[in-house]
């Protein structure tokens, strides 16, 4: 798993987190680490994705 994956799905897991305490706590903050739990779901998969096509394409170019 590349690197910024990686922290990027700490940001998701660290900022789920957050938004079940926020809510357990009655604060509406919460719905902000929703959001940012969304947003860094999304950089983990680019970036994972991203790793996989580059990984694909020197596999490709170097069997040719």
């Amino acid at each position: 798993m590349p690197r910024l994956a990686l922290y990027a799905l700490v940001v998701c897991v660290l900022s789920v987190a957050a938004a079940v305490v926020s809510f357990a706590q009655g604060m509406w903050l919460g719905i902000v680490w929703v959001l940012l739990a969304g947003l860094s779901s999304n950089m983990t998969w680019y970036y994972v994705r991203r790793a996989k096509v580059l990984r694909e394409r020197d596999a490709a170019s170097a069997s040719r």
